[in-house]
């Protein structure tokens, strides 16, 4: 198995308890989280179009593993994963929507980087996915190395993370080449096919689902070289810690329910549990929720609508999924991994 591979890589609770929940109550310092209390509906910006991640499946319903957390936020706010416009967005569309007030949480494949976090207006959350940049050939060039691209024509897409990343890894390893600049991922996708570029570069993961997506491209290889870290984590505005709070201690949730064992199966059983950190994730003691803004079961909604994160990644990148991912560095630290939630308590 390539290094590309090994890097990365529900049931509804009983009714009758989930109906007890207690009616979502608006934020102290009202903000956004009022609004979109008021409203009804959560609009979550995604990408459309990306396997895995976020896409129309043959029924016409938006899923993927960056979906799922939009539909784990609506979970929490209104006791329901279903209250959620999904909003489809481009790499150049994204940052926009989130500032102008159209989308109330950005969650795309989008890396968290300084010049993002510092000059655009917005807040990130906890990283969902350590992912990397990587390049992607046709096996007749006999490409095995980034060096052996030496003078060769790159597609890349433009505003994202890796059109500066490319540049950067090309001038540090001394290899010459020309980029192919798109404004979008079909495009830059379609140029690859049609051979108007020798490489096609994105974030692994990006690449092993257009892999997958196209039969054109089944005689393709990622290289092993990995030339970025790219921590994807969804993004709020600026300004508002409350509802980049309320965000935040959803995905932060979904973490501890996965180390705490409880899982979308389990969780009846678990919300009887004496154990001191399951009771206070599920609401049982501490008003945690409350001080949120939400139900003090928030968690147990998420959960039993949406699921822990082991159970979201499983469903859409790994032993569920066709991609069969391992989770790598997405694991839990308690398995080598990088995912970590803060204590609830």
């Amino acid at each position: 198995m390539n290094r590309a591979k090994s890097l990365f890589f529900i049931p509804v609770v009983a009714a009758l308890w989930l109906g007890s929940a207690l009616p979502a109550r608006s934020a102290p310092d009202g903000g956004l989280l009022k609004t979109v209390l008021s409203r009804g509906e959560l609009r979550c910006g995604v990408n459309g179009a990306l396997s895995g991640f976020g896409y129309m499946d043959p029924k016409g319903r938006m899923v993927g593993f960056d979906v799922d957390f939009c539909r784990a936020v609506s979970a929490a706010l209104f006791g329901s994963a279903d209250k959620v416009r999904f909003i489809r967005l481009s790499a150049a569309q994204r940052f926009t929507a989130l500032q102008s007030g159209e989308i109330d949480l950005l969650s795309r494949n989008t890396s968290w980087t300084i010049s993002r976090d510092v000059r655009l207006g917005m807040d990130f959350g906890p990283v969902v996915f350590y992912d990397g940049q990587g390049m992607l050939v046709k096996k007749n060039l006999k490409v095995h190395r980034l060096k052996d691209l030496s003078g060769a024509t790159i597609c890349v897409q433009s505003g994202t993370t890796s059109e500066k990343n490319l540049a950067d890894g090309f001038q540090s390893r001394g290899i010459v080449f020309k980029p192919l600049v798109n404004q979008d991922y079909e495009t830059t996708v379609g140029a690859f096919i049609k051979n108007r570029c020798d490489g096609f570069t994105s974030d692994l993961s990006q690449l092993l689902a257009t892999q997958m997506k196209y039969p054109e491209l089944k005689n393709t290889l990622i290289l092993d070289e990995v030339f970025s870290k790219e921590p994807m984590a969804p993004a709020v505005r600026q300004g508002d810690s409350r509802w980049r709070d309320v965000v935040s201690w959803v995905i932060y949730g979904m973490l501890a329910a996965e180390e705490l064992g409880i899982t979308g199966k389990n969780l009846e059983a678990k919300l009887q549990s004496k154990d001191n950190e399951i009771r206070r994730l599920l609401g049982r003691e501490e008003p945690f929720g409350e001080e949120l803004g939400l139900p003090n079961n928030f968690m147990a909604a998420v959960i039993g609508q949406v699921g822990n994160y082991g159970e979201v990644f499983n469903r859409h990148l790994g032993a569920g999924s066709p991609f069969k991912l391992k989770r790598g560095v997405n694991d839990l630290w308690t398995r080598g991994g990088l995912m970590y939630s803060p204590p609830f308590r």
